[in-house]
């Protein structure tokens, strides 16, 4: 009996490591709380210290602080290392708070973070400056951008649009207040569609207008119909449409100084006219021409978009364009309308001077982390805005039957605008597909 127990003890303990080791991989969010994070904890507070002075992060001492140890506490004097304030577990990794010593800048830390990766043993490390002399070290225990898993409590509310999860394991939010604008690049198959579904999805579940340009024919959102007020589907109806927005824009203005106001969301809710958000697919098309005589309406449609960058922010219009490629290449008014898109979601490129298309301008230092982006992630990007802070981010798969089920659902919140009836668009079903044979391999 005492043979059989042992063996039934040493079988319990290989299928608890055997359990742990696949944890790792199929669940890491239940391998880091069970076995990373009481290990990563205990490595950081056991060799905190002498990792600072490794990674050159300690200080001389003040002339007091040095004879107050060295004459009243009778010890050696040494370097003096940021502060431990606060550690605060999660369920995707560990954030201490530090309190720099004089003389250490936010800067000097995030240039040893890959250092401190890896002296902690963790998958990164991101340094974010909290107030004025302290820091925080957000490090996470494992690739939480693998499998992106959207926190339960991440829902659309007040013109804020949970799109994507950063690579720190906080939520990515698309704030229409505080970034009015913004610009959405990547090449063919890098995820940039599955972003503006998750966008579209979210912004159907709010009390806004949605107006669609879509020179493709409206193949990518002629499926969000039932939501949308408006939809342009070439050209000549999307330069039709831009004129109605600046016309509205133009009438919400004479509201604001009829009520000696300056901005939309200073008017009575019973009086503020609905937002309106302005989704433009493929924007580079809105640019290009075939022949001279069509310039004329191509330039008044681009400076009418123009104008709606710069002022209609008050008024409660906001443009969300998404494009592969979008630069003074296009001719003219594209730098104008792109200086006014202050918030960039970068995917993967095709180019680097893609790349600096869309974050060189605002954050130089991130156009080498958009080349970094490998071709079997779809969904990941970097987003920044004029602040200079950006962030590596993926969006959680959706497929588009689900986008265009959450806006059949929503339907009822669509918003009856009179100047944008003549761009509503019909509501069809598409017939399905013939079944094709599946592909065999020669």
């Amino acid at each position: 009996m005492a043979d059989v127990a042992t063996w039934l003890e040493l079988g319990g303990a290989a299928a608890g490591v055997g359990g742990l080791g696949m944890a790792k991989y199929r669940a890491p969010r239940v391998y880091w709380s069970l076995v990373g994070l009481p290990a990563t904890w205990a490595r950081v507070t056991w060799t905190y210290r002498s990792t600072m002075e490794v990674c050159g992060l300690t200080v001389q001492p003040s002339g007091f602080r040095a004879f107050m140890a060295r004459n009243v506490a009778r010890r050696e004097v040494r370097p003096v290392a940021p502060k431990i304030r606060r550690v605060r577990p999660s369920s995707s990794g560990l954030r201490v708070t530090l309190r720099l010593p004089a003389g250490l800048e936010p800067a000097d830390i995030a240039a040893s973070s890959v250092r401190l990766r890896h002296a902690f043993g963790v998958h990164s490390v991101i340094v974010a400056e909290t107030r004025p002399g302290y820091v925080e070290l957000r490090m996470t225990g494992y690739d939480v951008l693998n499998r992106v898993r959207m926190p339960r409590k991440a829902v659309p509310r007040n013109l804020v649009v949970p799109v994507a999860l950063r690579e720190d394991g906080t939520v990515f939010e698309r704030d229409y207040r505080k970034i009015p604008h913004a610009l959405t690049l990547g090449a063919n198959q890098s995820g940039k569609s599955m972003y503006q579904r998750n966008l579209i999805k979210g912004l159907a579940q709010l009390p806004v207008g949605l107006v669609g340009i879509d020179c493709k024919r409206g193949i990518e959102q002629h499926r969000y119909a039932p939501r949308l007020s408006a939809l342009a589907t070439d050209r000549q109806s999307a330069g039709d449409l831009v004129d109605a927005l600046v016309g509205e824009m133009e009438d919400r203005f004479d509201l604001l100084a009829l009520h000696g106001v300056s901005d939309l969301w200073e008017l009575p809710a019973k009086l503020r006219p609905v937002p309106l958000i302005v989704l433009i697919d493929e924007v580079a098309e809105l640019f290009l021409v075939t022949s001279k005589k069509d310039e004329p309406a191509r330039d008044h449609m681009v400076m009418q978009l123009v104008r709606l960058g710069q002022m209609a922010r008050a008024v409660g219009i906001y443009l969300e364009a998404c494009g592969q490629r979008f630069g003074s290449d296009l001719g003219k008014g594209a730098t104008a309308l792109r200086a006014q898109l202050t918030g960039r979601v970068v995917h993967r490129v095709n180019d680097k001077q893609t790349a600096e298309m869309g974050l060189g301008d605002i954050a130089p230092d991130a156009v080498v982390s958009v080349l970094g982006i490998r071709t079997d992630r779809p969904g990941v990007a970097v987003a920044g805005d004029a602040s200079g802070y950006w962030s590596r981010i993926r969006t959680p798969e959706i497929t588009p039957d689900q986008a265009a089920a959450v806006c059949r659902e929503f339907a009822h919140l669509t918003p009856d605008l009179p100047f944008l009836a003549p761009f509503r668009p019909v509501g069809h079903i598409v017939p399905p597909l013939p079944a094709t044979p599946p592909l065999v391999a020669p």
